[in-house]
């Protein structure tokens, strides 16, 4: 049995509040997100909890999980990096960018790194075409005009962050 916290709890009531009591449901996506925040992952697991705080079926609760790319539906590394590849971003070196990342990680599309620290996903629209070619880190932080010279100060920030946290040495 998966366990939040009292805060993710606190979190995921706040949301539920903001419907109908008949309609706890609509909060899934924001429950699923308080989740994904809390355990890093949607696990089997947890997708029976958020479907059993929102009384509804689980097979309800992983549609929105599995259609929805930004839940992770398995494991994944420390910082995930969501590169946009879509036409927009592609003419803009989105894929160039991608294919550099792949090269300093070695890992491609929707690998982790040996060390668990980086996750590379591919992304749809990000809705910064004019900022192209972008990034997501863990799905927060948008990164704009990802040239070599900036992911690889991306890259090393991020590095830096998990041995702080980790004590994982590049």
């Amino acid at each position: 049995m998966i366990n939040f916290s009292e805060k993710a709890l606190k979190e995921i009531a706040r949301n539920i509040a903001k419907y109908p009591a008949d309609q706890k449901q609509s909060a899934v996506m924001a429950a699923l997100t308080v989740a994904q925040d809390e355990f890093g992952w949607i696990s089997p697991e947890v997708l029976q909890e958020v479907a059993q705080i929102l009384e509804m079926p689980p097979i309800w609760v992983q549609e929105v999980a599995t259609f929805y790319n930004m839940y992770n539906n398995k494991p994944i590394g420390k910082f995930k990096i969501t590169v946009c590849t879509n036409l927009p971003c592609e003419l803009s070196g989105g894929v160039k960018a991608a294919r550099y990342i792949q090269e300093k990680l070695g890992i491609s599309f929707n690998e982790t790194t040996p060390c668990g620290t980086f996750t590379l996903k591919e992304g749809e629209c990000m809705g910064a075409c004019a900022d192209a070619p972008v990034a997501l880190i863990n799905d927060k932080k948008m990164c704009s005009w990802m040239s070599n010279e900036k992911i690889d100060a991306m890259l090393e920030e991020l590095k830096a962050s998990a041995s702080i946290q980790t004590g994982y040495t590049a």
